[in-house]
């Protein structure tokens, strides 16, 4: 440890806090600033007269596992010796050697005397979560809108999902080899045995995303959300048939799931049943894929969302462009013609395409950074208000004729997903307590 004499950051003069309370322990403050005279030790002295021979001093300044060298709730360091004191100037892990703050020494009197704690925060704190918060959630809402729309528009004029498909997911991989390559994302260690265990989610991911598109070709965009509001039951019956069981609340939740997209499906206006089925497919692809990743990537847990999905693009591009060409190749040139013409101005047909793309990979980057960022309850209501959001969003610009009675099953389905989220998060949480009791 480092002495008091040694630190060039401390003041000279020093005050004490008594009767206040640091962390929910009984601790008294010396808070030090400036300069110390290295020959005198007279503040060594000083602060030995304030806090008593057999003060115990406490490290604030050793901080670990935070990634950016620092912790939010500091810890510390217990020190028998009252002649011993913490080194300021020491810090483990943060780049520049420094606190943000200036820590604090915590000296805690022999007597154990009961004393109070000087309460952290100002509200500020909250107030710039409430802000990162609504940031996440907006940017996450609007990258989603932009790809409904333009993905839409694109399909209009050139109804080949699976050559539109593929090149979002094409986009996606650019982008993230970009963001490998200018180090603003660190790349994960790629090994075989990596490679192998994406093949599987990879898979399902590309039946989700191809049949998902699909069926956006067929379908008005907001019939297409409200059946994959259905996710949960899909959800719900493959994990099950795998060995997990559910509580009744959570049965009961997927009951209005059901009944809402079976009165959508039959009052909607622009009803085609490749539509419907694609959407369906979509469900059965992303909930496999998840159930499969969690099963297939338990021992690859140090690579993070955004990374994994990268890789995921990757692979699925690879998956999806050669059957892309088997299935619709030889019309793509006469279909690329007809959207030319269409459009009026090649260029915005371009713009279109790009902006698709883009935004696919965008919205599912910020649903990633999203989930790093809140808890998973927070993230399920965020993704049920998401899919109200693209629909109203999608009704207004294509100006879709929508039917009260269509309406309302959509309200249904959409309000059942958010039963399902609540119910089964009081699941996880019911049995993370129980393990913790274990």
């Amino acid at each position: 440890m480092h002495t008091l004499n040694q630190v060039s950051s401390l003041s000279p003069f020093t005050y004490s806090r008594l009767n206040q309370r640091f962390q929910g322990h009984s601790y008294s403050f010396i808070a030090n600033r400036g300069i110390q005279d290295h020959s005198s030790g007279l503040f060594n002295k000083l602060c030995s007269k304030i806090s008593g021979p057999r003060a115990k001093t406490f490290n604030l300044s050793e901080v670990h596992s935070h990634p950016f060298g620092f912790y939010s709730k500091p810890t510390a360091q217990v020190l028998e010796d009252g002649s011993n004191t913490s080194g300021l100037s020491k810090t483990n892990g943060y780049p520049f050697g420094f606190f943000s703050k200036p820590a604090l020494q915590i000296p805690r009197a022999a007597s154990g005397a009961s004393q109070e704690a000087i309460p952290d925060g100002d509200g500020t704190e909250s107030k710039q979560q409430t802000l990162q918060l609504a940031l996440v959630f907006g940017f996450w809402y609007f990258q989603n809108i932009v790809f409904n729309i333009y993905n839409k528009k694109v399909l209009n004029l050139f109804p080949f999902p699976w050559l539109l498909a593929s090149f979002q997911l094409f986009v996606g991989s650019v982008w993230m080899f970009l963001l490998w390559s200018l180090k603003l994302q660190p790349c994960p260690r790629i090994s075989k045995s990596f490679i192998i265990a994406l093949l599987g989610p990879a898979l399902f991911h590309t039946i989700g995303h191809i049949s998902a598109c699909v069926s956006f070709s067929k379908v008005a965009v907001s019939f297409t959300h409200v059946i994959k509001s259905s996710e949960p039951v899909f959800s719900v019956i493959f994990s099950s048939f795998l060995g997990d069981t559910y509580p009744l609340s959570v049965w009961l939740s997927i009951l209005p799931i059901v009944l809402g997209c079976s009165l959508a499906a039959v009052t909607e206006v622009s009803f085609n049943l490749q539509g419907l089925w694609g959407a369906l497919i979509s469900n059965v692809g992303f909930v496999l894929r998840n159930i499969y990743s969690k099963k297939s990537l338990q021992s690859f847990k140090e690579v993070n969302g955004l990374n994994l999905y990268g890789w995921i693009s990757i692979i699925s591009l690879l998956y999806l462009f050669p059957v892309a060409v088997f299935v619709e190749g030889s019309q793509w040139v006469a279909g690329y013609q007809r959207a030319i013409q269409a459009a009026g101005n090649p260029s915005t047909f371009y713009l279109w395409v790009l902006l698709s793309g883009v935004f696919y990979h965008l919205y599912n980057q910020s649903s990633y950074q999203a989930l790093d960022k809140i808890s998973p309850l927070t993230f399920s209501v965020g993704n049920t208000m998401k899919r109200v959001v693209v629909i109203v969003s999608t009704v207004l610009v294509f100006r879709n004729p929508v039917r009260p009675l269509n309406a309302l099953g959509s309200a249904i389905a959409i309000f059942g997903t958010f039963l399902y989220s609540q119910a089964t998060t009081a699941k996880n949480v019911k049995k993370d307590g129980v393990e913790k009791k274990n």
